[in-house]
């Protein structure tokens, strides 16, 4: 075999080894982790940890188990300011992390790859600007969200987001809705959507988004958590937390808000999730 047939030989494997890894490893990848069984244990976390698992029908509790268990694979979970991560911590931020893409593809987490968690709220220093004065500030927060692909969480919050699943703040779900608000690269308010989807979108979003700050001017009583006056950014991920925990409320206030919601999700909370039965008297 001469020397030019060898170096053909090898550059034909290195272009398809190339051509392998950037369009089709991950695909590949992600099919062998989840011919694995999903552990016992990760289950009866997501039942104990995660309310809204326990009302999907099985073939969703089967997806959300299946987008959990590529999270896991995937990202990178660290603990800050002495907090230990175990099981329990990883598969309750997975669990309510994933509700968010249970009817969507996983590809949304892509550009995701690593969750701090510090054991309770803390402290960031922010820098603001005034024309030359920059001035810095300390604000304490439960959650952060980056276009980096990093969410920063506080795991007290996150225990009182799974012990309350029928209150207004989850803050787990709050910071995964800043990131799929970052999937166009900007966190505007606005996920990528298509065409009809996007006109929907502007219309109802922003005629809600200013009959809330309309509200709150006015001193009347709010439909949403006055946070989500602030900005659109912040608008959609407190839109997120009541979509997905008093979709009743939402619904009822704003059903337009609901109607383009549940394109975007592709659920409707209020047929998707099961009533649990009351606990049994002792």
């Amino acid at each position: 075999m001469s020397a030019l047939l060898v170096f053909a030989v090898f550059a034909l494997a290195f272009i398809g080894l190339a051509v392998f890894y950037l369009f089709f490893y991950r695909d590949w990848r992600r099919r062998r982790q989840l011919r694995r069984p999903f552990p016992g244990g990760w289950r009866a976390l997501l039942t104990d940890n995660v309310p809204l698992y326990r009302r999907l029908p099985p073939e969703r509790q089967r997806m959300l188990e299946q987008h959990v268990q590529l999270f896991l694979a995937e990202k990178t979970f660290y603990g800050c300011a002495g907090f230990e991560i175990d099981d329990r911590v990883r598969v309750t931020i997975a669990g309510h992390a994933c509700l968010l893409i249970v009817a969507r593809s996983f590809d949304d987490y892509n550009d995701i790859r690593s969750i701090l968690v510090y054991p309770d709220i803390f402290r960031v220093r922010e820098q603001e600007h005034d024309g030359p004065v920059v001035s810095v500030n300390d604000e304490i927060r439960a959650g952060e969200a980056s276009s980096h692909g990093q969410v920063v969480l506080a795991w007290a919050e996150c225990e009182d987001s799974a012990r309350y699943p029928d209150e207004p703040y989850n803050v787990i779900l709050h910071e995964f809705a800043h990131q799929l608000d970052y999937l166009d690269g900007a966190a505007d308010g606005a996920p990528p959507l298509s065409g009809h989807q996007a006109q929907a979108w502007q219309t109802t979003m922003s005629d809600a988004y200013n009959h809330l700050q309309d509200t709150l001017e006015q001193h009347e009583e709010s439909w949403l958590d006055p946070y989500g006056a602030t900005e659109p950014a912040e608008f959609f991920a407190v839109l997120t937390e009541t979509f997905y925990q008093q979709p009743g409320h939402l619904k009822a206030t704003q059903p337009a808000v609901y109607a383009v919601l549940c394109d975007f999700f592709r659920i409707d909370p209020l047929h998707l999730f099961r009533s649990e039965p009351p606990p049994p008297v002792t």
